[in-house]
């Protein structure tokens, strides 16, 4: 019998083209999740991926069972909400914390699959600004909440009798106006090239953002441009009028409305890792549910980002 974390494994690798992009979408490190590909391919007696420069592909065999997986993978998703739904899911509330990017490009579809399974349920959600929502969960005023932290930081702890489940970890990606000179050639750019080019700061003030904004000013990035809020939009709208150049998580460049160049950079652990903040064994089966639907979703890839 397969894992299903082994087949989740790769699908994830099937829809992201990478066994790079793959680790990172489902929390994993690269070698963890080569790994787990290896022993499913042992289980299946068949050569599952061919890996090449610009990262993997599946063999006919990983097509083959990449389809069959993904029905199995559709299977226990329902059969888990059919079982909440027998452990008395049948009303009540489900208060939810999100912040804005995850509220606008993640959570709708995953809080659409709750309603339909579960219709009786009354939903409310409320924007935290990261790290808020996790006090917001210590404090009761709601039952879970996307919030995220970037690298490179300095780690804040969890209140008592609150975890974090990561359900994905993003790079940093360099924007630019289209056209300017460092969107300019092919590869990775290093960090370095960003001495004394004028910078859209985004939120220096930002505990989440503080170690990233030291990173960059130790490059030798000059701000051009310092953002108070931490609102994505701005800085891309700031960036694509040839304000600046900044540094923004890959799924808000990726979804940015203004046109812009996106470049990846080298030699930098810039990463965000977006989470689901709880109160562990002392959460409702609603939050529970909702925390199974966020795992399954986010890491088979429910942003299309990645």
């Amino acid at each position: 019998m397969y894992d299903p974390t082994r087949l989740a494994a790769l699908v994830a690798v099937a829809e992201a083209g990478s066994i790079t992009r793959a680790a990172a979408r489902l929390g994993y490190t690269a070698p963890a999740l080569s790994q787990q590909l290896a022993k499913l391919e042992r289980e299946a007696g068949a050569v599952l991926l061919v890996r090449h420069h610009r990262g993997a592909r599946l063999t006919a065999a990983g097509e083959l069972l990449a389809g069959r997986a993904r029905r199995v993978l559709d299977e226990m998703d329902q059969a888990r909400h059919e079982l909440a739904r027998l452990a008395g899911l049948s009303g009540g509330r489900l208060r939810v914390g999100t912040f804005t990017t995850a509220g606008i490009h993640l959570l709708p579809p995953v809080l659409a699959a709750f309603r339909r399974a579960h219709p009786d349920v009354e939903l409310t959600v409320t924007d935290y600004e990261p790290p808020s929502g996790v006090a917001a969960v210590a404090a009761g005023e709601v039952d879970l909440a996307l919030t995220h932290a970037y690298e490179p930081a300095t780690a804040e702890p969890m209140p008592a009798g609150v975890s974090a489940d990561p359900l994905l970890v993003e790079e940093l990606v360099l924007i630019t106006a289209v056209g300017h000179v460092l969107s300019e050639g092919s590869g990775s750019l290093p960090v370095g090239k960003l001495a004394g080019r004028p910078l859209i700061s985004s939120a220096p003030a930002h505990p989440p953002r503080r170690g990233v904004e030291r990173a960059l000013a130790e490059a030798g990035a000059t701000p051009a441009v310092v953002c108070e809020s931490p609102g994505y939009a701005l800085v891309c709208a700031l960036v694509s009028a040839g304000l600046g150049v900044a540094v923004v998580p890959e799924m808000v460049a990726s979804m940015s409305p203004t046109p812009l160049a996106v470049r990846r950079l080298e030699a930098a652990a810039f990463r965000r890792t977006i989470s689901v903040v709880h109160r562990g064994d002392r959460s409702s089966v609603a939050a529970t549910t909702l925390r199974a639907l966020l795992r399954s979703g986010f890491g088979r890839g429910a942003t299309g980002t990645q």
